[in-house]
């Protein structure tokens, strides 16, 4: 993510009264045991676990500095590949988990699927598009969640840009799914439960070892991942920053919790076409008569608070405002470059509009696409991945850095 951006600062002080925001941190508190209390009456104790898990998301996002974007980029830009190698670690952990449930169709007894879409023209696209924005918008779909809870100004523009170009998409999503597409293909069905769990792990080592042989033949060795201590030698879990692979477990955990919980994986970006779609609704557009809403009448004139998606989405902003206060680094900077800004709106507009050609996100189709064994998940990687290539050229046109080493940003 650009300097101009929400940047991760390492502090690993003691805590004390001076040295964590007071203010944001009561209100992110207040709210997160609000907002729980209120979907335990109104919805349902299931609805107020997932809150309470999108808060947890937010943090282990915050802390870990979780990104998907900036670990793209410095490897496309300078080949260091930790960042892509702590996302394998996650996909394995999380396939382990996965497969053996998605096989079984239970968990904990109750039943559960994964996220299994289309693969085709739509999909390839999208994340290409996807990718491009991630790049320009400074972020993922959950490290815009993230971002903005951490104070970032210039992802609250992304975000808003996010929800717009998602509800566009889908008036234009039933010409695309005309275009040449396969069916949803799962790999745990197609193949089996073993075959696919080892095929996946194969794929996933083999894209580790691609990253370390290209950093040591651009750098002539690997940079690790330090171990992130407090200045008392204890692991600085409340105040971070964390290690990436503490980052990468935490997520995958969440999203097996989101599985028991919700009965299918995590996502994000379906909330942003419904609040759009809603928006929309309340400046006097028929939303509900474009055949991608017309399928969903039921979700579009429902309460938010009873959509699975909204609850975790909003959890993860506030969850990643107490992670940021509590570290003393909430600082939002209101001042933002014209040409920085731009790119904000140009990439959330591309976020959004490929999120939803390409059935999800970063975490709705990648990695929660994958862990669910659906192929369009590895389409969406590969596309995805381009498209950050391209993306990252274009960067300094709009003023954007290009970092060349590794560092701890947002995403």
């Amino acid at each position: 993510m650009s300097s101009s951006a929400a940047s991760v600062a390492v502090k690993t002080a003691p805590l004390s009264p001076s040295s964590y925001n007071a203010r944001p941190l009561a209100i992110a508190l207040v709210l997160i045991a609000a907002g729980i209390a209120y979907l335990q009456a109104a919805v349902g104790p299931k609805q107020a676990a997932l809150a309470g898990v999108g808060a947890l998301l937010g943090v282990a996002l915050y802390h870990a500095s979780f990104g998907f974007t900036s670990a793209w980029r410095v490897f496309i830009a300078d080949r260091r590949g930790a960042g892509l190698r702590a996302q394998m670690v996650m996909l394995a952990v999380g396939v382990v988990l996965f497969f053996p449930a998605l096989a079984d169709g239970t968990l904990f007894g109750n039943k559960v699927v994964g996220l299994v879409s289309p693969v085709g023209v739509s999909v390839a696209f999208g994340a290409f598009i996807f990718g491009v924005g991630m790049q320009l918008g400074g972020g993922c779909a959950s490290g815009t969640l993230y971002t903005v809870g951490g104070g970032s100004t210039r992802m609250i523009v992304t975000l808003a840009a996010f929800i717009v170009g998602s509800v566009v998409a889908t008036a234009h999503l039933p010409w695309w799914e005309s275009l040449p597409h396969i069916k949803p293909v799962s790999l745990i069905k197609v193949w089996g439960l073993w075959p696919a769990l080892i095929a996946n792990l194969a794929l996933f080592a083999a894209i580790g070892a691609f990253t370390l042989w290209a950093e040591k033949r651009r750098h002539g060795r690997v940079v690790g991942v330090p171990m992130t201590r407090s200045a008392k030698g204890t692991p600085a879990l409340l105040r971070g920053p964390w290690p990436l692979v503490w980052g990468a477990l935490a997520l995958v955990l969440l999203n097996y919790a989101t599985l028991a919980l919700a009965g299918r994986p995590w996502g994000v970006t379906s909330a942003f076409a419904l609040w759009g779609a809603k928006a929309f609704m309340a400046l006097g557009v028929d939303v509900a008569s474009w055949p991608y809403w017309a399928k969903q009448v039921n979700v579009l004139n429902a309460p938010v608070a009873q959509d699975v998606t909204t609850v975790m989405d909003i959890g993860i902003i506030l969850g990643a405002l107490a992670a940021a206060s509590i570290a003393g680094k909430f600082a939002p900077v209101w001042k933002i470059p014209v040409r920085s800004l731009l790119a904000a709106i140009v990439g959330g507009l591309l976020l959004g509009y490929g999120a939803r050609l390409a059935y999800g996100c970063n975490i709705g189709a990648y990695f929660s696409g994958i862990i669910s064994g659906s192929l369009h998940g590895w389409l969406w990687l590969v596309a995805a991945f381009f498209g950050n290539v391209f993306g990252t050229r274009l960067r300094p046109l709009f003023g954007l850095e290009v970092e060349t080493t590794p560092r701890e940003t947002s995403c």
